[in-house]
């Protein structure tokens, strides 16, 4: 069932999915579609949108910090240094999701990560911003996709590159997430990013 904008507890419309907890509110209000730069950011958005592959996003928001001091901070130089006795206490966290392939892949791609150029990452997928004026503003939730072509074609070049757990769904994710896209519905008032004023 599509929905558009509903009113909040403040009266303000906002994207229905972003009202169903507070943390929803706030990672709605003052995060998603916000625009992220810098590798190391990106790359924990990309990590942590592969953990939530499967399961809903909450799960995954409520254990961002837990995640943060597992994949210290998710630096791409530190992660690509842990050895097999860091993947042995990754797979024993219960802060975390404990999925030895969504593990895995993490490592993995941080080392391949770690042998591009400073701020690579970053040019990468940005390149696949789409033109912020090709498409209408969504009106209802099901005017949103679930994958795009630059977002499959994102996926291809990651791929391309040795990285794991970047399917076409996951990289339109990120790409929501992380700002080079705007599906903020068109009546919500986080649309267009401007801050919100409490």
């Amino acid at each position: 069932m599509s929905s558009g904008a509903i009113a909040g507890p403040d009266g303000r419309l906002r994207c229905p999915w972003g009202l169903s907890t507070d943390d929803y509110v706030t990672y709605h209000d003052e995060e998603w579609g916000r625009p992220v730069h810098g590798d190391d950011a990106l790359f924990e958005r990309l990590c942590l949108e592969a953990f939530q592959s499967g399961l809903s996003w909450i799960t995954i928001l409520r254990r961002r910090e837990t995640f943060r001091a597992a994949f210290d901070g998710f630096g791409i130089a530190s992660v690509a240094a842990f050895t097999d006795a860091d993947k042995e206490r990754l797979l024993a966290d219960p802060g975390i999701i404990r999925n030895r392939a969504k593990i895995e892949a993490t490592l993995a791609n941080a080392r391949v990560l770690a042998d591009w150029p400073a701020g690579e990452l970053d040019k990468l997928i940005w390149s696949y911003a789409p033109d912020p004026g090709g498409r209408p503003a969504p009106r209802t939730t099901a005017d949103i996709p679930a994958v795009t072509d630059e977002s499959t074609a994102l996926s291809k070049d990651l791929k391309k590159r040795g990285l794991r757990f970047v399917g076409p769904t996951t990289a339109y994710a990120l790409m929501q997430a992380c700002g080079l896209v705007d599906d903020h519905l068109a009546d919500c008032v986080a649309r267009g990013g401007a801050p919100l004023a409490a």
